[in-house]
């Protein structure tokens, strides 16, 4: 018999207090807690956001470093009586959009060398449709974080839209599997979905 995952997914803007109010969530499971990291520290400002993360979480959760297999990272961390926080889509998406790496730092600010290679259609497919048959197939309690980023204008640039159409779509897969979706605003939990959703 197929059992629906235990899914709670939590979405707002930047600092709505989504990451806080999914670690809330996650003690509040009193379950052993797997956090999944998504984000690299790609600069001085950046580490410091992680750093700040990484205080305020309790010292016993085990923590994964995902790259861009977050199916296979929540695969490995996922069992049943367990909780994982994965903590976020939005810069797992990023990050495989855009990879850092691709870029040549050696390369003229004007030089397209100068720019990431963008990920193939096919690929983020590939990636997206992978991570949802994990959440699909999770025994645990799953928490996933996201940003809400589709509020405003329409982007100018090709790959802003790009990367502001695909997080949309991502949300809008993780958001049908969940149990429970909290948006956040100012700090303040708004269910969308599940329990006190109306």
């Amino acid at each position: 018999m197929n059992t629906i995952p235990d899914i709670t997914f939590v979405l707002g803007g930047a600092r709505s207090g989504k990451s806080m109010y999914a670690e809330q969530l996650a003690v509040a499971s009193a379950r052993p807690v797997t956090y999944i990291a998504t984000a690299c520290g790609a600069d001085d400002e950046f580490a410091a956001r992680i750093a700040h993360h990484r205080a305020r979480r309790p010292a016993h959760w085990g923590l994964v470093e995902a790259g861009a297999d977050l199916a296979g990272a929540l695969r490995g961390a996922d069992r049943g009586g367990h909780c994982v926080l994965i903590d976020c889509l939005t810069l797992w998406l990023a990050n495989l959009l855009c990879p850092i790496d691709t870029a040549d730092s050696n390369a003229p600010a004007d030089s397209p060398l100068h720019e990431p290679v963008a990920l193939a259609a096919e690929t983020l497919t590939a990636h997206l449709d992978a991570f949802e048959a994990a959440l699909t197939a999770a025994q645990g309690k799953i928490i996933v974080v996201s940003n809400e980023i589709g509020l405003g204008v329409v982007p100018l640039g090709s790959v802003t839209r790009r990367y502001v159409d695909e997080l949309g779509r991502l949300n809008q897969r993780v958001a049908s599997l969940a149990k429970h979706a909290t948006l956040m605003v100012a700090g303040l939990p708004l269910a969308v979905k599940g329990a006190g959703a109306r």
